[in-house]
């Protein structure tokens, strides 16, 4: 039986405001943008009982809350959080799957003969994220991934709730049907209109007449209903492809200015490469405009690689070509078509074996000075003198992936 583990920060850009600033704690903090048009980031628990919650637009978050503390957002120390709480989630396996800056998976199944049941390793991860990041953490625990949110979702703030294999359909029978895994509120909607309110009505449900109704998706609906998710847990050595993207709090035009932020991009993605010992051979730009639109540029490189900064100047020349004078409103850099970077250097018959790049010497002493002064400890110019100081992060976007 598989041991899953979703770790959560309680509202963690508003815990990392509060612990830095002793005078916001206890207080109803906002972290976001502009008034008029940007978007709440965060919300502590003390503004969340007047219904304040991320993504709602600021203007209507200071109506509800005129009273908060409006805090703009310091992403460089957000993911420098996160940095740490990712290593201390390493020391328990190496099956972790990201999700966010602050939330992921991890498969623990073969970690109970080390470290003790899963419930017990969820007490030590949080117990070590508050003693060395001083942030408050949730866990849930079950045998498949999907509950495993949820539970951590039911846990918060600052807990954590297990739920065995043999409890997993009485625990999902009472819930709400919004609550599995793909159903938005037009799916919602439509299973409401069908009588179905709860997770537990989808269960009770033939399989057939959920097929005829919604397809492929009905089979889908009834087997998470039933608590069956064999979705593995997926770390970057496996997954398709490694990425960053930011939504900015105010438009940006030009690549001038939107480098600072692909430069930040591209040299996250090539860290998080290197801890996950894989390189990629295609370079990928995500492109989004104030209208909505979206648009993808790639390129393919002549050998695979996890240089952020390589990838830095590919992205940069395909937003050159891409940018086309608009406001745009997110960037997004990602790497494809992923391999070991173990991989053998194809050799020609009679040639010497070429010696490893110079990149890869001075990013492995890069990663070690990040690894012991934090990621803000060395940083290129433009991300720096730009006032982002995070080579990681940028400041100024909303959200990240």
């Amino acid at each position: 039986m598989r041991a899953i583990i979703h770790v959560d920060m309680d509202a963690f850009y508003a815990s990392v405001e509060q612990r830095d600033r002793p005078e916001l704690r206890g207080k109803p903090v906002i972290v976001g943008g502009d008034a008029r048009r940007g978007i709440v980031v965060a919300a502590s628990y003390e503004v969340r009982k007047y219904g304040v919650r991320s993504a709602l637009p600021m203007a209507r978050a200071m109506k509800m809350a005129p009273q908060a503390i409006v805090v703009k957002p310091r992403f460089g120390a957000y993911s420098e959080a996160s940095e740490q709480v990712f290593s201390i989630f390493e020391r328990y396996t190496p099956l972790v799957e990201p999700l966010s800056l602050d939330e992921a998976f991890l498969d623990v199944t073969a970690s109970v003969g080390l470290f003790g049941s899963p419930a017990d390793m969820a007490r030590r991860i949080r117990k070590e994220i508050a003693a060395e990041t001083g942030l408050p953490s949730s866990a849930g625990i079950a045998s498949v991934k999907f509950v495993a949110k949820i539970a951590s979702d039911l846990a918060k703030p600052n807990g954590q709730r297990e739920v065995r294999a043999d409890e997993t359909v009485a625990f999902l029978a009472g819930l709400p049907v919004g609550r599995l895994w793909g159903v938005g509120p037009k799916t919602e909607e439509s299973l409401k209109r069908a009588g179905l309110e709860t997770i537990g009505d989808i269960a009770r449900q033939d399989v057939a007449w959920l097929e005829a109704k919604w397809g492929s998706g009905g089979r889908h609906l009834w087997e998470l209903a039933q608590g069956i998710d064999l979705r593995d847990v997926v770390p970057d050595r496996e997954a398709k492809s490694v990425g960053a993207e930011d939504t900015f709090d105010e438009d940006v035009t030009g690549p001038e200015a939107l480098s600072p932020y692909v430069h930040a991009q591209a040299l996250r993605v090539g860290r998080r490469m290197r801890r996950a010992g894989v390189k990629g051979r295609v370079v990928q730009l995500k492109v989004k405009f104030s209208d909505f639109t979206v648009i993808t540029r790639r390129t393919t490189l002549p050998a695979p690689s996890d240089d952020g900064q390589l990838f830095y100047r590919v992205a940069r020349e395909l937003l050159e070509k891409a940018h086309d004078d608009r406001p745009i409103r997110l960037t997004g850099v990602s790497l494809q078509d992923l391999g070991d970077e173990e991989a053998p250097r194809q050799l020609g018959l009679f040639s010497e074996p070429e010696p490893p790049p110079r990149s890869d010497k001075l990013n492995a002493a890069l990663d070690k000075i990040a690894e012991r002064f934090g990621a803000k400890a060395v940083t290129t110019a433009d991300v720096a003198g730009s006032g982002r100081g995070d080579p990681s992060r940028p400041r100024g976007p909303k959200r990240s992936s």
